[in-house]
């Protein structure tokens, strides 16, 4: 498609001389602009990926893909005969009795809120995330009416170690002639678990179910049954099989609808994000037409040498093409490997730039995962290279044209 000669001249006239060093300054600019482009944008759009992706395990990780409720009141009496029902239809992959609260946990004079969560020893063990990031502690001991599993930044704030005790404070406590009273127990700490995720490192508690119920009075009962399924995504369509077998006896709930907002806020963010570093690579864009125009102009004495020699118009067109194009190519590809290798190590740079300004840029408090996620989605990546591609051959056309349709005698008489 483009002769030898085209592409030795195109590159010719990338290697401005001395007195053209302001156009190769602009091309070098228009480059870099299209590289830190195309790297930003890979690397936003993996960061927010691997946002959503963290997330969305550690939520889908500790909390069921579904949620079964009583139909009225906040208690599910004779959950196992319904658990035995829920788990015959097409889909289910488990059903789990749960009994969960809300408390103020204290310890060695320091409170703060807390959930229980009260679940069978066995299907405490059966949650990976949880069993798999157990800090200290055995769940072994996770049994009886005095064990608690609590996580490892509740454990550091409230100062507690295995075996120490911590007190829950029901805010539903016991009538008295003296009005009500908060219920109070103190348990034993038998492990601390940390999954990575500020709000459940920080807050939960998990207790034996038989120890639940007895702490906030649901004897035979539980708040809710946790449904997983095989595919969460399908969870909605599970959701309403669920709801047809118990015949509108139970409320049901699927986690896309419980963490709606969340994920579009996600979702918006990034497409927010997107829009805006697109914006970069369109300015580069626009630096390679003014580079290139400047660069037809300083030629026109050139450009019309060619045409006098037999030089096509498509041919200088091939030319000034060619110049403007290999700056765009070179800017993506290195805006490519430099995206890649930046998302790859990004957890090592953010460590390193923290030890080097002493302040925490990645505070689990307001971001909620301890460490900065990153997954590289091919599929964008492709999206990225071929968009500040097309941009950069768009910006091209206009100067290529242009210089294509400059007429020689008229160059080469203000020469």
């Amino acid at each position: 498609m483009f002769s030898y000669f085209e592409w030795m001249v195109a590159m010719r006239y990338l290697r401005a001389r001395r007195q053209e060093g302001f156009i190769s300054v602009i091309a070098w600019f228009s480059l870099l602009g299209i590289a830190l482009g195309v790297a930003t944008l890979i690397i936003v759009m993996s960061v927010m990926n691997g946002f959503r992706q963290e997330l969305l395990t550690r939520i889908l990780g500790i909390n069921g893909h579904l949620s079964v409720y009583a139909e009225i009141g906040d208690r599910l009496k004779g959950f196992d005969p319904i658990a035995e029902r829920l788990a015959k239809v097409e889909g289910v992959t488990a059903v789990i009795p749960l009994v969960e609260g809300q408390v103020m946990a204290t310890a060695r004079g320091v409170a703060q809120g807390a959930v229980v969560r009260g679940l069978r020893p066995k299907d405490l063990v059966g949650r990976k995330i949880i069993a798999g990031n157990i800090q200290a502690g055995k769940l072994e001991k996770f049994e009886g009416q005095d064990a608690v599993v609590i996580g490892a930044r509740m454990a550091r704030k409230l100062g507690l170690d295995i075996g120490d005790k911590i007190t829950l404070i029901s805010p539903k406590g016991n009538a008295t002639a003296f009005g009500t009273v908060p219920r109070m127990r103190a348990y034993s700490v038998v492990a601390t678990f940390q999954i990575g995720m500020y709000e459940y490192d920080s807050s939960f508690v998990f207790m034996p179910l038989e120890a639940a119920q007895v702490y906030f009075r649901l004897p035979d009962a539980a708040t809710n049954l946790e449904v997983f399924v095989t595919n969460p995504d399908r969870a909605p369509d599970v959701g309403g099989r669920l709801a047809a077998a118990m015949k509108g006896q139970v409320r049901v709930q699927d986690w896309q609808r419980v963490n709606a907002s969340f994920f579009n806020a996600i979702q918006v963010e990034r497409n927010v994000m997107f829009l805006i570093l697109t914006l970069i690579i369109l300015v580069a864009a626009f630096n390679i037409i003014s580079s290139l125009i400047m660069l037809v102009k300083d030629k026109g004495r050139d450009i019309a040498i060619l045409r006098t020699m037999g030089a096509t118009r498509g041919t200088v067109m091939r030319i000034f093409f060619l110049a403007g194009a290999s700056i765009g190519t070179i800017g993506t590809l290195a805006g490519l490997g430099l995206g890649l290798a930046f998302a790859d190590n990004i957890e090592t740079i953010r460590q390193w730039i923290q030890g080097l300004t002493g302040s925490d840029l990645f505070a689990a408090e307001i971001y909620f995962l301890s460490q900065l996620p990153a997954v590289v989605d091919p599929t964008e990546v492709v999206a990225v290279v071929l968009m500040g591609l097309g941009l950069s051959f768009l910006a091209t056309l206009y100067p290529s044209w242009r210089a294509a349709r400059l007429d020689p005698a008229e160059a080469l008489r203000y020469e």
